[in-house]
């Protein structure tokens, strides 16, 4: 007569499972409520970094008159940020900010900005090339060289002059213009700009494709008359 041995082991019953699923649902549960604001806080403070440093590009570059193409056309960095201002309120002079790979040493020589570096094959950051924050208008020439080399996302920024009405500042409503704050007067220029600052809203947009196919096509255009709901917005000023 045969006997058989009962097993000392045995599987977990359906109940014990549930059970084992249960508590680790709700393990799983406490750890997103303790740890999900942690992680946004800091997805929240890089993008505070990141809208920091490209305002401040906007700033610096508007007032700053880059080699012998600015300092011809404009008379000071005043006259520079009064033009782009007006200007960048049209889709042929946009405003785009971004950041590319400049080579360490070579630079353009009509404006001063570091030649783009398309290529990292066996290229160094910070012996062969750095990574330059950098505002132009889409007219500009040297825009698609410079998308060649960008690091990270373009930027169309909309600024819009800030005026006083009511005894608050609003925005100025009429595309393509620079008003008199005081009298609500277009300044035909700089020169006959009475103040000494511009204040401007900067509406900062995150393109959907940093080609420069699409940037000098129409699909821009149309974009540029719709778009809303800006990542960030900045109210700035520029000074004489």
């Amino acid at each position: 007569m045969k006997t058989t041995a009962s097993s000392s082991h045995r599987g977990f019953t359906l109940l014990e499972t549930v059970i084992a699923i249960g508590v680790l649902a709700v393990l799983l549960t406490g750890f997103m409520v303790v740890f999900a604001p942690a992680a946004d806080g800091i997805r929240k403070s890089i993008n505070v970094q990141q809208a920091d440093r490209m305002a401040s590009a906007l700033e610096q570059e508007l007032v700053t008159l880059r080699g012998t193409t600015e300092t011809t056309q404009y008379k000071t960095g005043f006259n520079k940020s009064f033009e782009w201002i007006k200007s960048g309120n049209g889709a042929t002079d946009a405003l785009l900010v971004y950041q590319y790979r400049g080579k360490i040493s070579s630079l353009r020589p009509d404006d001063n900005t570091p030649e783009p570096e398309p290529s990292l094959t066996g290229k160094l950051p910070g012996e062969d090339y750095v990574v330059v924050p950098m505002v132009r208008r889409r007219s500009d020439t040297k825009l698609a060289d410079d998308l060649k080399a960008v690091e990270g996302a373009v930027y169309l920024v909309k600024c819009t002059q800030l005026i006083f009405s009511g005894g608050q500042l609003i925005t100025n409503t009429t595309p393509k213009t620079i008003k008199d704050p005081k009298t609500g007067t277009d300044a035909a220029s700089a020169d006959v700009y009475p103040e000494a600052v511009i204040a401007f809203s900067a509406e900062f947009h995150m393109l959907p494709t940093k080609t420069a196919s699409y940037i000098s096509g129409g699909a821009f255009t149309t974009k540029f008359g719709n778009v809303k709901n800006p990542v960030f917005t900045r109210n700035l000023a520029v000074r004489r």
